[in-house]
């Protein structure tokens, strides 16, 4: 299972220092970074995919970002 997030940033460089800072948070909510992208028409926003090991924590690891102010929204995806 795979997880698509979609981050608001205000400054990409802000936002990866501290992406990068956070990387054993995610691990521990069971995620594993597959790909990052920026929008090409909004530097803004991030998009990251990542490989789902335990749904449950990741989903409580997605509700703790969106309550500490981060604009993140995330989609669950499967293997069509």
């Amino acid at each position: 299972m795979q997880l698509l997030t979609t981050t608001k940033t205000g400054d990409f460089a802000s936002f990866k220092t501290a992406f990068d800072a956070d990387t054993e948070k995610r691990m521990n909510a069971g995620l594993t970074l597959m790909q990052m992208w920026r929008d090409a028409d909004d530097a803004e926003t991030v998009l990251c995919l990542f490989d789902v090991n335990d749904r449950g924590r990741t989903q409580d690891w997605l509700q703790t970002e969106q309550q500490t102010g981060t604009q993140v929204s995330g989609r669950f995806l499967k293997t069509a």
